[in-house]
């Protein structure tokens, strides 16, 4: 049921017309939310992680969260916080690089992108696509898939 559920909601973005093939004027999202989607992924999502702070993170995931890692494992926001608790970051520094963001007229945006970890003199690299939605004014993540993790030179 969980996988049927992300498999239509992934359909559906790329079924929807993107922002920028909308009439501004009738579109409900604005520069505000591109740049307030910006800086969740880049800024808030790294430091829940690297700040093992669960409030934060708790802020950002809808309660229907879930999330596929890159070895197929499924989980759901209860796990992740309860993960992060449990884990503290340990890497030197961490940016993502998002690729795509793609925000839907219905209040739906697809942010997708590279994460780059260093760790002393090791880079690695991951591929990473969310699903966020627009809730009462709150831009919330209900699907998270991570692939292609490697190091690099």
């Amino acid at each position: 049921m969980n996988r049927y559920f992300i498999s239509i909601a992934i359909l559906a973005l790329l079924s929807c017309k993107t922002e920028t093939q909308t009439s501004k004027s009738t579109s409900i999202i604005s520069e505000q939310d591109r740049a307030a989607l910006r800086h969740l992924k880049e800024v808030d999502w790294p430091k829940a992680y690297r700040e093992q702070d669960t409030i934060l993170l708790d802020s950002i995931l809808g309660d229907d969260f879930q999330m596929i890692d890159a070895d197929g494992n499924w989980s759901n926001k209860a796990q992740e916080l309860d993960w992060i608790k449990a884990h503290a970051s340990p890497h030197d520094s961490f940016f993502f690089e998002i690729k795509r963001l793609d925000i839907l007229p219905n209040g739906t945006a697809m942010i997708c992108g590279t994460g780059h970890i260093f760790k002393d003199s090791t880079k690695t690299i991951y591929q990473s696509s969310n699903v966020v939605v627009k809730r009462d004014g709150q831009w919330k993540a209900i699907a998270s898939h991570v692939s292609g993790i490697q190091q690099v030179d």
